[in-house]
Order: C-alpha cells, then sequence, then structure tokens
C-alpha cells in the first residue's frame, strides 16, 4: 500500500486549512483546530505558511469568553487567480476565479459534431482561457494554475486523458498538448472528482461526511464523497457508476457494452425515450442534445403529456440506478448535477424521489436525501479551480524541500 510522507501530509493539512478558511471567512485559529481536527500548535504553523504565502491575511480579533481576544484570519482573495476547465461533449466552459473561488470571468466554446479531435479540443480551451483571462486582466505571474476536467478516465499524475469512450480516445496526452498554448500550472482530472469537491467546499455535500454527487449531461457518473472527502480508488475511476448495466442486454453503449445506465439517462438517453415514445415529437431536436432537453423542460412546464411522460420513465431508470447507490453506499444526501439535472430541475428530482423511495431499502432511504445541485455557477469549474488550488500548495511545498535541501547540502 502506497503510504505518504510527512511531507505529503504537511501539504494535505495546509491544503486542509486553507480550504477551511475560503469556506468560513473570516475564522479564527481555534475554529479552524475544531474543524480539522489538527491541534492547535500545528494550525497555527500552517497559518503563518499561508500567511507567508500571502494566501490568508489577518483581519482583527474576536472577543473570547473571559480570555484574550482570538485573531481572525481570511482568505486573501486577491492573492492569486485560478481557473477551472470544463470540457463536456457540446461545449467547453471556462471560468476564472480569485482566491477566495468567486468567479470573475467566464468563457464557453461550443463544440460541433465531429469536434472531438484532441487538437480541436485544445485550440477551444486555449481560446476560452485566453479570453478569461483577458476579460479580468489578470497578470499572468498571478494565475496559481488551470484546474483541466475531462470526461472519461484519467492520469492525474501524467496528465493523460486515458479512456473517453464517448470520443473514442485512447492515452491522449492531453496536458502536454495543452501546455504548448497555456504558459500556465495545469492540472487534469474527471468532471465526476470536480463536482463532487465543489458540492463538498460549498454545495449540498457541505458538512456530510458521505455524500454522492450524480452528473446528469451526455454522459453520467457518481462523484463520490466517502469518510468526509473525495473518494478516488485505486486508479482514480471510482464512480463510473454510469457505465454499469441497468438493463441486461439493452441499448449499445458508446463504451461497447449494453443496458448501461448512461444510455437511459444521459441526454442522449433522453433522446432516445422520446424517441422511442412519439418518434415526430416537435421536442425531438435530432442531433441537438441541448434543445431537446430545454424543450422537454418547457413541455413539462406547460403539461405537455408526451414531455411528462418522458421524464417520468426517465426519473424511473435514474431512480433504480441511484437506489442501488444509496443501498451500497448508505449516503447522507444524493445531489442530481451538471447541465440535464439543472435544466429538467425540480419536475425531475420529485420523480426521481418517488422511484427511489420504490428500490431502496427502507434503513438508507431513511438516512438520505436527494436534492438539487444549490451551486449557482459550473460546478465542474469551481471543483477544477481547487485541483489547481491543491496542485499550487504542493508546488510550494516542492520548492521549499528543495530550496532546503540545497542549503544543507555538504559543499562538492
Amino acid at each position: 500500500m502506497k503510504r505518504g510522507t510527512s511531507r505529503d501530509i504537511r501539504t494535505a493539512n495546509r491544503y486542509e486549512v486553507l480550504r477551511q478558511i475560503i469556506a468560513a471567512s473570516p475564522t479564527s485559529r481555534q475554529e479552524l483546530a475544531a474543524a480539522t481536527g489538527l491541534s492547535l500548535a500545528t494550525v497555527a504553523t500552517l497559518v503563518g505558511e499561508l500567511l507567508d504565502l500571502r494566501m490568508i491575511t489577518e483581519v482583527g480579533f474576536e472577543d473570547s469568553a473571559g480570555g484574550r481576544p482570538r485573531g481572525l484570519v481570511a482568505v486573501n482573495a486577491a492573492g492569486g487567480a485560478l481557473i477551472g476547465v470544463d470540457i463536456a461533449e457540446t461545449y467547453v466552459h471556462v471560468e476564472l476565479f480569485d482566491l477566495a473561488l468567486n468567479v470573475l470571468a467566464r468563457a464557453e466554446e461550443h463544440m460541433r459534431p465531429g469536434e472531438s479531435r484532441p487538437e480541436r479540443v485544445v485550440a477551444h480551451v486555449t481560446a476560452a482561457v485566453g479570453s478569461v483571462v483577458a476579460q479580468a486582466g489578470v497578470e499572468a505571474a498571478r494565475v496559481l494554475g488551470v484546474g483541466v476536467s475531462v470526461p472519461g478516465q484519467v492520469d492525474r499524475d501524467t496528465g493523460v486523458a486515458e479512456y473517453a469512450p464517448n470520443w473514442d480516445w485512447h492515452d491522449v496526452p492531453l496536458l502536454d498538448l495543452l501546455s504548448e498554448h497555456i504558459p500556465y500550472p495545469l492540472h487534469l482530472d474527471n468532471p465526476l472528482r470536480a463536482s463532487a469537491v465543489a458540492e463538498l467546499w460549498f454545495g449540498a455535500a457541505r458538512g456530510h461526511g458521505d455524500a454522492v454527487v450524480v452528473n446528469l449531461g451526455t454522459g453520467v457518473g457518481a462523484g463520490l464523497v466517502l469518510g468526509g472527502g473525495l473518494h478516488r480508488g485505486v486508479s482514480n475511476s471510482a464512480g463510473e457508476w454510469g457505465h454499469t448495466t441497468l438493463v441486461l442486454d439493452g441499448r449499445l453503449c458508446r463504451c461497447g457494452n449494453h443496458g448501461c445506465v448512461e444510455t437511459y439517462v444521459g441526454a442522449l438517453g433522453i433522446m432516445q425515450n422520446l424517441r422511442e415514445l412519439s418518434p415526430r415529437s416537435p421536442l425531438l431536436h435530432p442531433g441537438d442534445q441541448t434543445a431537446t432537453i430545454d424543450a422537454l423542460a418547457a413541455g413539462v412546464a406547460a403539461g405537455d403529456p408526451v414531455a411528462v411522460k418522458v421524464v417520468r420513465d426517465t426519473a424511473r431508470y435514474l431512480g433504480a440506478g441511484i437506489a442501488v447507490l444509496v443501498n451500497v453506499l448508505n449516503p447522507e444526501v444524493v445531489v442530481l448535477s451538471s447541465w440535464v439535472a439543472a435544466r429538467l430541475g425540480e419536475p425531475l428530482l420529485d420523480e426521481v424521489c418517488e422511484a427511489v423511495a420504490r428500490h431502496a431499502l427502507r434503513r438508507p432511504l431513511a438516512a438520505n436525501r436527494i436534492v438539487l445541485s444549490p451551486i449557482p455557477t459550473d460546478p465542474v469549474c469551481l471543483g477544477a479551480a481547487t485541483f489547481a488550488l491543491e496542485g499550487a500548495l504542493q508546488a510550494v511545498s516542492q520548492r521549499r524541500n528543495a530550496g532546503a535541501r540545497g542549503r544543507t547540502a555538504p559543499p562538492a
């Protein structure tokens, strides 16, 4: 089993302290110790390091019952900029954040069918990153990093998109390709992890030890928060729930198997649900996922019986799949996230809750809530930006350790 070094643990602790400060500014060292479970002495040391890095700042004192006033610290929003990139099948969305993770600029590039070749994706990402930096007027030196989320299985250490079934990508060196055009530190991960971190920091999973974030877009998956932290699995592949079998000998999935969850509740699966119910429905926009989902949402709001039936049928499939997650993982909360969930909204949520109640076991169901993501911005961009922040702290640790080795090295 791979063991973390003391340096790794220190970096992780520094990251956790900064996370708590971002989430609860202003806060005291005593509150940070209580929130993180670290000793007050350790927190004081880590706070001192973050002050030296100008990532946080002292902001005064608060009264303490019967004792000395407690010093307060807060995130230094101007202490750097972070960029989050959400690469999806139909778009590339990019957001630039300050260090408090407030959005300062947004850009979006639309991806037409057939534009999934790596060089075209890289061109769209490069254009959108350049746009947000220009909009925000941020100096290059202030950009601490860029977190890039791409669907499928990724190797975080090498920056390789190992397998993206929707695009038939195999071992694409995505970060190397991006680094030829983007002059900032780059960090690669997957939208399942990104959305789970976003909910853990700022959304419906905040304050919960065990949560599942269900991404509903063109692709489908489940970001996992277990024991209060992000669960990646041994090969950073945890959460590929969209490619588990829901219907034996069912629809052909782009991963090559049949009956996957994604083929019934992803955007293309929902379009197929509509096509099978009403092949000539004006709600169906062939080749345009967004227009079809928008039309279904409007149809449900207007009481269109076909739209209502399609959403109900989709929720039946989705509820059966979520019930498995509830039974197996026993989470406190399941969050419906990404653009399909956002557009179909409460009508989908209501039907899903009923379907889960029919399939899940009573005890884990009673301990669980199912909600829509409350995050007002793109949760994948937000989560990707936290990966850039994590990478920036790791880089600081590496530079400090290299400097320390240089100072203590014996003369040649």
